[in-house]
């Protein structure tokens, strides 16, 4: 059984209203996420390099050996990126904003987006979500949703289990997440009590952080090859008596901060950048250098495809958060799948580049429902496109 490890402390809010300061990090815990995050590198990057060599030894690779070097550099790839989202947690800037949150929609949506993924995997995910509303900050409680599916299908070796529902006192929302961690033969075999690795990996640690940022106890619970997780948020909304107040719950990071009218009611517009993932469909090497340049410092996970066709078999397995592409890349097979993704979600986000000097425009301004931009207008007009398009998705 993995207990929850401790909370960090919190410091004092700057100015005492809209924002809470996020806790602080752990230097002990933060050292072994260093050392985890280095040896999930480098394991997989030596074994690319052995594939490397062997293909510079005997100038050919088979395609076993290729699939290999591909999957051990997306894993050094996934590491990283995950580390990047740890070190945002570990800087200790950050700052909690107070929203009013529909959990359950929000849980729902992260679900549909990551329908295409589980299915690739045949994984089921099963529902059992009750409504809740909360207070927290929506960026991230959408982090750590994601994070949450990122660690469970990583880790399950069956379906997996969702439960969303208040407790009776104190009352607060709980969300489960329960999965078989191992297979079922070797429940009862001489490898039952070995832990898989995949259960305390860095998409662990991502969720255990993040939860510990916003207050949150992470409980964990291995036994028997079961994993269950449970995640408990204390600021419920709510009419009815015994419902937490966030301003008055001395265990919230947001007690003692804005009065009732600071609520804000979620709109979509904090739907974190960081860490979001952005599809880019050109061919044309000097656009793709043109783009990166323009939104490198807004924190998103870019690829890069160099047509439509690419970008249809890039999808199949799962759906980045918007899609970027070269107007030259338009086509039946691009138009195919903008139906189809829009078909599972219809506030997904298409972004055109065009060649001229055009004023951007949203999604909202276009008869299509594509926004636009021109190539010439890339750096300073589209870093505030695609914030706005991306957060429309949420």
């Amino acid at each position: 059984m993995s207990r929850p490890p401790s909370a960090p402390s919190s410091s004092p809010p700057p100015d005492g209203r809209e924002r809470a300061p996020a806790p602080g990090p752990d230097g002990m815990q933060w050292a072994e996420i260093i050392q985890q995050l280095g040896a999930e590198i480098a394991g997989p990057l030596s074994t690319a390099l052995e594939r490397i060599h062997g293909l510079i030894n005997t100038g050919q690779i088979d395609r076993q050996s290729l699939r290999t070097l591909r999957e051990s550099v997306n894993q050094a790839r996934e590491a990283g990126m995950v580390g990047q989202q740890l070190a945002r947690l570990a800087s200790g800037r950050l700052h909690l904003s107070r929203e009013r949150l529909h959990l359950t929609q929000l849980l729902r949506g992260v679900l549909t987006h990551r329908s295409r993924e589980s299915q690739a995997r045949g994984i089921q995910v099963r529902q059992l979500l009750k409504p809740v509303e909360i207070v927290g900050d929506g960026a991230l409680i959408f982090s750590l949703l994601n994070a949450l599916m990122d660690w469970s299908l990583a880790s399950t070796q069956s379906s997996i289990d969702l439960r969303l529902e208040l407790t009776p006192w104190p009352v607060r929302a709980r969300l489960s997440c329960r999965f078989a961690n191992r297979a079922l033969d070797l429940i009862d075999g001489s490898r039952a009590a070995e832990e898989p690795s995949a259960l305390n990996s860095l998409s662990w640690r991502l969720v255990e952080q993040t939860a510990l940022t916003m207050g949150i106890q992470p409980v964990r619970e291995d036994e028997a090859g079961i994993t269950v997780l449970n995640l408990e948020f204390p600021q419920v909304v709510g009419d009815e008596p015994g419902f937490s107040d966030p301003r008055t719950d001395s265990d919230s990071p947001f007690a003692d901060t804005a009065p009732p009218s600071g609520f804000q009611p979620h709109s979509g517009n904090s739907k974190p950048l960081a860490g979001s993932h952005l599809l880019i469909i050109t061919a044309e090497a000097a656009l793709q250098a043109e783009i990166r340049s323009a939104i490198g410092h807004m924190g998103l996970i870019v690829d890069v495809v160099s047509s439509a066709e690419a970008a249809v078999e890039f999808c199949s397995e799962g759906l980045p958060h918007g899609i970027l592409y070269d107007s030259s890349r338009q086509g039946p097979a691009l138009q195919r799948l903008r139906a189809e993704v829009l078909q599972e979600l219809p506030n997904f986000s298409f972004v055109e580049v065009q060649d001229g000097a055009h004023a951007p425009q949203s999604s909202n301004e276009t008869a299509d429902g594509i926004a636009r931009v021109a190539r010439a207008h890339l750096a300073e007009a589209l870093p505030a496109l695609l914030g706005y398009e991306l957060a429309r998705g949420i």
